[in-house]
């Protein structure tokens, strides 16, 4: 009988956790366990700004001439210039049969780059069809950075920037600030020249940090990615008893991917990393703390 009781005792926590698992819902479940998607969040937290504005765009031509002969009906008999060349004013691309005999020579009536060429031996080169070469004049190339409208006022000619493009940097000014802003992005458009001997191709990628004639600021600094630029002002998505909350902020400074907030967030605010549009207010979600850079 000793026995029996014995085992009858080790066996009863065993069985009171087989009716737990089997019970719905059990006793001490955790009832309040988070819900919705997972989130990247960080804490807001305070950093000090140079007097930098960073944009981003592409690299155009700041003047491209377009070269056709004045005549109709010549042909390409030969090209002695081709994309990547670079040329003189004045200096023979290309020489053209004429109808009636004789050759007529296209010259280059700026120095510069050549960008495309349509020369092909023995087609037919027309004065209103398609251009036989295009020359960069004077391989010039401007960086058109995006630039919030917060910063457009911080922006003078001729202040100097680094612009990096690909792995290298090179040297720039601005050049000229546009007049307008995009409605829906709320950003406007920087032009900034491009200084240096290298190279470049259009439509490569740059990032530009300008330097303003403003003193440092110390402020609340989040990631870049974190604000949500829209006409109705700047946003960042704040995560609050495991809820989205939708904050109105002022920025500042910019600098190496981080934006300064002066108002709008305290320190130690948690943020979502990476702010979307598929987040709207009061939505549940799941904070997970980023591990890594957010840039």
């Amino acid at each position: 009988m000793t026995d029996f009781t014995t085992a009858s005792r080790k066996l009863a926590p065993l069985a009171a956790a087989l009716l737990c698992l089997a019970a719905q819902p059990c006793l001490g479940a955790d009832d309040d366990a988070p819900k919705g998607a997972a989130v990247t969040v960080i804490n807001a937290a305070k950093a000090c700004f140079a007097a930098i504005v960073e944009v981003t765009g592409p690299v155009i031509a700041r003047d491209e001439t377009m070269i056709r002969p004045e005549r109709q009906g010549l042909k390409v008999s030969e090209i002695l210039a081709d994309p990547g060349d670079t040329v003189t004013a004045g200096q023979t691309l290309a020489r053209l049969t004429l109808p009636e005999g004789g050759t007529a020579l296209v010259q280059a009536p700026v120095a510069g780059l050549i960008a495309t060429s349509s020369a092909v031996i023995g087609a037919t080169a027309s004065g209103k069809g398609e251009a036989l070469f295009s020359i960069i004049a004077r391989s010039e190339f401007d960086l058109v950075g995006l630039v919030p409208t917060e910063d457009i006022s911080k922006l003078k000619v001729n202040q100097p920037a680094k612009v990096k493009i690909g792995a290298d940097w090179v040297d720039g000014r601005v050049r000229r600030i546009g007049t307008t802003v995009e409605p829906n992005s709320q950003l406007g458009q920087v032009f900034i020249g491009l200084i240096t001997n290298r190279r470049l191709l259009v439509n490569a990628a740059g990032r530009a940090l300008i330097t303003t004639n403003q003193n440092q600021s110390c402020g609340i600094s989040v990631p870049l990615t974190a604000i949500l630029y829209g006409s109705g002002g700047t946003v960042v998505q704040v995560v609050r008893r495991q809820r989205i909350e939708t904050r109105r902020v002022e920025v500042g400074l910019m600098a190496a991917g981080q934006v300064e907030i002066r108002d709008g967030l305290t320190e130690g605010d948690v943020v979502v990393a990476r702010a979307g549009a598929l987040l709207r207010e009061g939505d549940p979600v799941r904070p997970v703390t980023a591990s890594v850079d957010t840039k």
